[in-house]
């Protein structure tokens, strides 16, 4: 069984933000106080039939680095006479590996350029 404030938590939702204040605004000096630093944001709220305002904070809760993942680096082979290919993929910051006679690129490149099918190696 549903309580009030869940019941009122899923129909925040559908509350239109009629005004957003910053924490060193008019209206929001007060709440600052009480979330200090964690505070990013006060906002208002209206219910749909425009009868009740709800006020919202937005808080930080945690922060963390984002360790990115290393991009992968695949051989692509392109043809000795498709200069026009080997030009777009140079733009695109490729490589040439003359060792292995391939183009080398990140595997993203590689799939925006749609050249998923001519990768030789990962």
């Amino acid at each position: 069984m549903k309580t009030a404030n869940q019941s009122m938590k899923n129909e925040i939702t559908n509350f239109r933000v009629a005004k957003k204040i910053s924490p060193v605004q008019p209206g929001a000096v007060k709440l600052a106080r009480r979330y200090g630093e964690q505070l990013v944001c006060v906002r208002h709220r209206i219910d749909p039939t425009g009868t009740t305002r709800v006020t919202t904070v937005e808080l930080v809760v945690d922060q963390a680095p984002i360790n990115a993942k290393p991009e992968q680096i695949v051989g692509v082979r392109i043809g000795y006479r498709e200069g026009q290919l080997q030009a777009l993929v140079r733009a695109a910051g490729a490589t040439w590996d003359k060792q292995a006679g391939v183009w080398r690129m990140p595997l993203k490149v590689a799939r925006r350029l749609q050249l998923r099918e001519r990768i030789t190696e990962k």
